[in-house]
């Protein structure tokens, strides 16, 4: 009997104490005066090898952000889609911002902050095009690739609208570019690609398709990280700063209501 008390006291208190750790993540960064962040390396614009080869893009900027706004040292690290989430459970980064989508299996395993950047599918056209909804489409055409969630939710959305379908990716673009179609049904990634590009066809968002925002990601059970990035993204929401980041990386303002 009393061994069997002595084993449950000390698998108490171990329990106590990695709850402790767990929750004092915070603590530990300030303490440490460095945070520790994952960012994407092959996912441009939100992050990839500028040519100095240095990590660049929204992710890196708003990793950069939040170790400001703490006051200690950001240290990047750069991961893949594959290998972000694993990174963060082997602890070794504090903190996921790598263009992260929220899903159900995802939040069984990891936190996620409140959203710091758009990541949405769209209709987009040149300013000059008034369309504010798919019941504007009519009499418009729109290209967009065969098969793609975009082409799929038109063909429901809107019958009465002229979509011309393309075999990839690549010919959806072009056929926008050299004003095959009115109008192109993409992601805003790749609407922002070819603002850069091509500034006299620059994509302006008509409406959006489909939304699927960027989260910080973090380990289970660390309220009080949680709570303090979320208090800097808000900050820099209202500041204007990630509406910044949208029109430098994105190149475009930050969707109504975001």
């Amino acid at each position: 009997m009393l061994l069997k008390r002595l084993m449950l006291a000390a698998a108490l208190a171990t329990a106590a104490v990695a709850t402790q750790a767990h929750a004092d993540a915070l603590d530990s960064i300030m303490k440490s005066k460095v945070i520790k962040i994952a960012v994407p390396q092959d996912f441009a614009p939100f992050g990839s090898a500028g040519l100095d080869l240095k990590p660049q893009g929204y992710d890196i900027d708003m990793a950069n952000l939040i170790g400001k706004e703490l006051g200690v040292k950001t240290e990047i690290i750069p991961v893949t889609s594959a290998n972000r989430i694993p990174y963060l459970q082997t602890n070794k980064a504090d903190l996921v911002i790598s263009s992260l989508g929220k899903n159900e299996e995802r939040e069984k395993v990891i936190d996620f902050s409140i959203a710091y950047a758009p990541f949405f599918s769209g209709v987009f056209g040149t300013k000059a095009i008034a369309v504010a909804s798919a019941a504007d489409l009519k009499g418009k055409t729109i290209g967009a690739t065969r098969g793609a969630i975009e082409e799929q939710a038109l063909t429901a959305s809107a019958p009465d609208a002229t979509v011309k379908r393309f075999e990839d990716n690549n010919a959806t673009i072009a056929a926008f570019v050299s004003g095959q179609v009115d109008l192109i049904a993409t992601g805003n990634t790749v609407a922002a690609a070819i603002a850069e590009k091509v500034p006299a066809r620059a994509p302006a968002l008509k409406f959006v398709i489909k939304d699927s925002p960027c989260y910080v990601g973090l380990n289970k059970n660390e309220p009080a990280l949680l709570a303090k990035v979320n208090e800097i993204i808000t900050k820099a929401k209202a500041s204007g700063e990630i509406g910044k980041l949208s029109e430098k990386w994105l190149k475009a303002p930050l969707p109504p209501g975001f």
